[in-house]
C-alpha cells in the first residue's frame, strides 16, 4: 500500500492509511477548508480524545455539546466546528449501526463498483461527487478495485487525471490538483 500524502504530515497520513474511519472522516471534513487541514482533522481528533484510533461507537455516543467543544478547541478542527462535529457524529453512528463499527466493511463487502458508490453515497455527508472521489481514492491508492470501480468513480477514476484527493501522491501532485480546482472554479465563475 502506498504512503499517503493527504494531510502532508507523516503521523496523520499514517492514521489515514491504517484507520478506515479516519479516512472516511477526513473525506467528510474535506469541504470549505484546505484539504490538508481536512485530512489532518482525524489525527487532531485522536490527539484531543487521547486515543490511538477512531472508534465509531465512542464518537457516536459522545455528548454532542462536549464533542462540539473538542472540534472548536483552538485551532479548530474545521472552519465550521459545530456543524462538522455533528456530521462526524452522524457518520460515526452510521458506521456503528450499519457496519458494526468497522468502517472498512463499507468497501470490503461491496459487491461491485456500483454497490460501493451506493454504500458511500448513503453515508451522512457523502453526496455523489464525494462518494465518487472516495471510490477513486480507494481504487487508486488502496487497491480496492471491485468490478466497475472506475466507472463508478466517473472522471475521478481516470488514470493521471489529477482532479481530486484520489490523485495526490506527493507535494507536486497536490499542487497540480489545486491548479486544476482553481481552473474549474474560474471556469464556473466565468459561465
Amino acid at each position: 500500500m502506498a504512503t499517503l500524502f493527504l494531510a502532508q504530515q507523516p503521523d496523520a497520513d499514517e492514521l489515514l492509511r491504517t484507520d478506515p474511519l479516519a479516512l472516511l472522516t477526513g473525506m467528510l471534513l474535506d469541504q470549505q477548508i484546505p484539504l490538508e487541514k481536512a485530512f489532518m482533522g482525524p489525527y487532531v481528533l485522536t490527539q484531543r480524545l487521547g486515543v490511538p484510533s477512531l472508534d465509531a461507537a465512542a464518537i457516536a455516543d459522545y455528548d454532542p455539546a462536549e464533542f462540539g467543544k473538542v472540534f472548536a478547541q483552538v485551532p479548530a478542527i474545521h472552519r465550521f466546528p459545530g456543524s462538522m462535529a455533528e456530521r462526524t457524529q452522524k457518520l460515526a453512528r452510521a458506521i456503528a449501526d450499519d457496519y458494526d463499527g468497522d468502517a472498512s466493511r463499507v468497501w470490503t463487502e461491496a459487491k461491485d463498483g456500483k454497490d460501493l458508490l451506493k454504500r458511500l453515497g448513503a453515508l451522512p455527508g457523502f453526496g455523489k461527487m464525494k462518494a465518487q472521489i472516495f471510490v477513486a481514492l480507494l481504487g487508486k491508492q488502496f487497491g480496492v478495485q471491485p468490478d466497475g470501480w472506475r466507472e463508478a468513480a466517473g472522471v475521478y477514476g481516470e488514470d493521471g487525471s489529477l482532479r481530486s484527493v484520489a490523485d495526490i501522491t506527493s507535494r507536486e501532485t497536490l499542487t497540480r490538483v489545486r491548479e486544476y480546482k482553481k481552473q474549474m472554479k474560474a471556469a464556473a465563475a466565468a459561465s
